[in-house]
């Protein structure tokens, strides 16, 4: 009987204050975290109300976009009929374009250029926007996927993606880059749990137009960041060689940009910009693809911005060996910063580039401990100026003139705001601070070497 009396007070004595706290707290997160009904994708009947306001609102902004795109008044649409159906014909032939001084991808590009053809029940235009479409939706997707039911995670990447691409008008549909962001998005979201798939696709994307290679820079160190680099590696390569057996003067790509200048809407043309008010001489002129300055200090000043590439490159090396904190949201945050900071010391910030940032953004988003929060935030002005740039004062800005100088300086100005801000917070939530001196022999100063937070997070 003592016995029994006793095993009943025991049953009956609640555990420690603690204990019991946190296992409560860790019972009402999983109950939140459980859909009151299972999702089925295939019937929209049972999506959350969040997921039918977004499909709607994707529906309708994606039918105006293809509208703009369609109504054959936009640049985009010339470029994609006049310059990417010509490079199809003449990578249709072997042979990558020669002595086409508008020729400036990695050789991967060219899968984009002859995807069209394999849709012969369409013209060439009709099929790059399908193509451009379908790859808009893969992402939209990805992002909406992660997001749902899963612990840690948020809705509003796929709704900044959702919502801010379309303020580009139609030139996403107009541009292959669409279609790079999403490999580049996707091997994101797969990189916690499959390292090796998410650094081929961020290879296969490297050798598509470079950045995506930038992706896989904030990977936790260990297997993780071994598995991931090595298949980055092997991808790129891999696709190069096929690429080069496939077609003739598959390096070319290589010294093609090498005469480059100022591009007029980059961080050094909006310095011309400004001169120009003040009785610079120069003039804009039509030179390798792109409306550049031509005139004193160019030469200057696109050396200047080789010079904070490689400074990019090293501040980006060190933030590598420094860091030390890694949690479920550094590999996002890294690969944000890191195309920033490209993008800002880049001859040329053409409006497509944005379509990068928007994605990059969006995958920040998608994870609530993301300390890029409030510089995702910023790049929402920054696209909405961009489309004021771009096409809209596009011409005034060829001329000159104070209304399109404010806006590019406007535009550039936020540009080099959210760069350097998203590298403090990256550097201030990943480096330990020196002022707190050593730490305990019990904690540790950051993740195992075969660790891998993001998977656990």
């Amino acid at each position: 009987m003592r016995e029994v009396a006793r095993i009943s007070a025991d049953v009956r004595e609640p555990g420690p204050p603690l204990q019991h706290e946190r296992t409560t707290t860790a019972l009402e997160d999983t109950v939140a975290q459980v859909p009151a009904r299972p999702i089925r994708w295939t019937r929209p009947a049972t999506w959350p109300r969040e997921v039918v306001a977004l499909a709607a609102y994707w529906l309708g902004s994606r039918m105006l976009m293809v509208a703009l795109v369609r109504s054959g008044k936009t640049e985009s649409t010339e470029e994609v009929d006049r310059l990417y159906r010509g490079w199809s014909e003449v990578l249709s032939s072997g042979t990558f374009p020669v002595n086409d001084v508008t020729w400036q991808y990695p050789p991967g590009a060219a899968l984009w250029m002859l995807a069209p053809r394999l849709l012969p029940f369409l013209t060439y235009l009709q099929a790059f926007w399908l193509l451009m479409l379908l790859a808009d939706a893969v992402a939209q997707c990805a992002l909406l996927r992660v997001s749902l039911g899963r612990p840690g995670r948020s809705t509003s990447g796929a709704w900044l993606w959702a919502l801010t691409l379309p303020l580009l008008l139609g030139l996403p549909y107009g541009r292959y880059d669409v279609a790079v962001t999403g490999l580049a998005v996707v091997s994101l979201l797969l990189l916690p749990a499959r390292p090796r798939l998410a650094g081929a696709l961020a290879g296969i994307g490297a050798m598509v137009k470079v950045w995506p290679a930038l992706t896989v820079l904030g990977t936790p160190r260990g297997r993780t960041t071994r598995q991931a680099w090595t298949a980055t590696a092997a991808a790129a390569l891999g696709l190069l060689l096929v690429l080069a057996a496939l077609f003739d003067h598959a390096f070319d790509f290589l010294h093609a940009q090498r005469a480059r200048g100022v591009e007029i809407e980059s961080l050094g043309g909006t310095a011309f910009q400004v001169a120009r008010l003040f009785g610079w001489p120069g003039l804009v002129q039509h030179h390798y693809g792109s409306m550049e300055f031509i005139g004193p200090y160019v030469r200057a000043a696109s050396q200047l911005s080789l010079l904070l590439t490689a400074a990019a490159f090293g501040w980006l090396l060190l933030w590598r060996l420094r860091a030390r904190r890694w949690t479920a949201a550094t590999p996002y945050d890294a690969a944000l910063s890191a195309v920033l900071l490209f993008t800002l010391t880049s001859r040329v910030i053409s409006p497509q580039y944005l379509i990068w940032l928007i994605g990059l953004a969006a995958v920040c988003l998608s994870v609530r401990g993301t300390c890029q929060r409030p510089v995702a935030l910023l790049l929402i002005p920054v696209v909405g100026l961009t489309t004021v740039d771009y096409p809209l004062f596009f011409e005034a800005a060829m001329v000159g003139g104070w209304r399109p100088t404010v806006v590019i300086v406007a535009r550039n100005g936020l540009l080099l705001a959210a760069g350097l801000w998203s590298a403090g917070r990256l550097w201030r939530a990943t480096v330990p601070s020196a002022a707190r001196g050593r730490r305990p022999a019990s904690e540790p100063a950051g993740p195992r070497p075969d660790a891998d937070p993001v998977r656990s997070a």
